[in-house]
């Protein structure tokens, strides 16, 4: 409970465009990967070992992002961009369905685990990037995850991406709108101040 719902706190984070989401997106993982450990959930904990490295790369983008301007970014991915993500996910849900088909022990629901596991992973590519399209891969998630959640047995999860799910369509109204505000210029020189 207490890893969903930093996860939840890191995505409102996102959603403001504050660098918060990064650490508490670490933290919620170090939390998953205890809760997955202590109920032998090998599948889980890779999951989120590899979320806490995306994090933390995606905290480092950021960053780096921030020094020209102290403000994150955001735009609309281009056209050979959402290409290349919508094939990255589509090739990685296959292979690790493939992993999980050939260990059944990692997952029960090999094709649905593998879709979100990769749609995560690619959800956060997108918001490293400060790609709008972040939301929509969230979206793409959330339809999966919301049902397998509660076919599994594990209602807490349903609600959370309920949750998720509600305050997605926030953070992209938001990020959408924030795309359409043009980039600053640089500020011209005052007049009869040296060049």
């Amino acid at each position: 409970m207490v890893g969903n719902l930093l996860g939840l706190a890191a995505l409102a984070f996102g959603w403001k465009r504050s660098m918060w989401t990064w650490p508490v997106q670490v933290l919620s993982g170090v939390v998953l990967v205890a809760a997955y450990a202590s109920a032998q959930l090998s599948g889980g904990v890779g999951k989120q070992l590899i979320v806490i490295v995306v994090s933390v790369w995606g905290w480092f983008q950021w960053q780096r992002g921030r020094r020209g301007s102290g403000d994150i970014r955001v735009r609309f991915a281009t056209w050979k961009e959402r290409l290349l993500l919508a094939v990255g996910t589509a090739a990685g849900t296959c292979a690790v369905a493939g992993l999980f088909l050939a260990f059944p022990k990692l997952s029960w629901a090999p094709w649905p685990d593998a879709y979100i596991f990769v749609g995560t992973l690619a959800a956060m590519v997108a918001q490293a990037r400060g790609w709008v399209e972040f939301w929509f891969a969230w979206l793409a998630v959330d339809l999966v995850g919301v049902p397998l959640a509660f076919t599994s047995g594990l209602p807490f999860s349903g609600l959370v991406y309920i949750v998720y799910f509600a305050l997605v369509l926030l953070g992209l109204r938001a990020w959408w709108k924030r795309s359409r505000i043009p980039a600053p210029t640089a500020e011209p020189a005052l007049e009869g101040a040296p060049a």
